[in-house]
């Protein structure tokens, strides 16, 4: 039998830290374990006009917006359950689609950092809820 997981998208906002504690509490009656998921990709726009990289590492950044993250909700007084971290270089609703396969639940905010981005791609948590293979919550912040 495999191990029970609830997969949770982690970007560093307000809604994915409330996304994160519903998550562990949900986890922690599931004998489940926490899969939180980082996601980077570049920006739509980036270098459009062929300029040079700008020195900004969108993967560190990403990865300490991950960890932060889950450190912080870590140090809270929250059931105590195991959470592994995946950082993937991917769109975020697809990451969390891949990653949500064989969960119990698929855990997200209602908004992250999506913003301008956001209303051009498409709002990751309505992707997620249109496509994941199994129960998606939507935590309201």
């Amino acid at each position: 039998m495999s191990e029970r997981k609830v997969v949770v998208g982690v970007d560093g906002s307000d809604p994915s830290k409330c996304a994160l504690r519903w998550a562990v509490k949900q986890a922690a009656l599931l004998d489940a374990t926490v899969h939180a998921v980082g996601a980077w990709e570049f920006p739509a726009f980036y270098s459009w006009e062929g300029g040079p990289m700008p020195p900004d590492d969108f993967e560190d950044a990403a990865r300490k917006a991950l960890d932060d993250t889950v450190e912080q909700v870590q140090g809270e007084n929250l059931p105590s359950v195991p959470i592994e971290r995946e950082l993937t270089h991917a769109h975020a609703a697809q990451a969390l689609l891949d990653a949500s396969e064989g969960a119990e639940l698929l855990v997200v905010g209602s908004r992250g950092h999506g913003s301008f981005y956001g209303a051009l791609l498409g709002s990751v948590s309505q992707r997620c809820a249109a496509h994941a293979k199994c129960p998606v919550v939507i935590v309201r912040h």
